[in-house]
């Protein structure tokens, strides 16, 4: 069974940058995608990226789109989320999925059936 480990969370301030890794054991093409949620306080979690596994195409929410950026090494079964220009709303714990479920909904969270434990990510000055 797939298992998923987030890593690279931590505090940065308004406008920095922080690279979140997945790390996927027993991973296959029987996983479609690879995606990132996050979790604000009190919110709702929400699918800010992902990324097709059999094609590398990427989808990001309006939020997150210019500043985040999905990618593979393909040295490795380790996916990357590189953020920049961090804003205080992008606080919130981060998780990596990946879904064997049919259809597609990359950016919703109904449609991931394995989970990372989460990374904290908190912007603040």
């Amino acid at each position: 069974q797939l298992q998923l480990v987030e890593s690279g969370g931590g505090q940065v301030q308004p406008g920095g940058s922080l690279r979140l890794s997945c790390v996927a054991s027993k991973f296959s093409l029987d996983y479609y995608a690879i995606g990132w949620l996050r979790q604000a306080p009190g919110e709702e979690r929400e699918g800010i990226a992902c990324i097709s596994t059999s094609d590398r195409s990427t989808y990001y929410a309006d939020s997150v789109k210019g500043r985040f950026t999905v990618s593979k090494d393909n040295a490795k079964n380790t996916w990357y989320l590189e953020m920049n220009n961090l804003k205080p709303e992008d606080t919130g714990v981060y998780f990596c999925a990946s879904t064997t479920l049919q259809g597609w909904g990359p950016l919703n969270r109904s449609w991931y059936n394995y989970w990372g434990q989460g990374t904290q990510v908190t912007v603040s000055s």
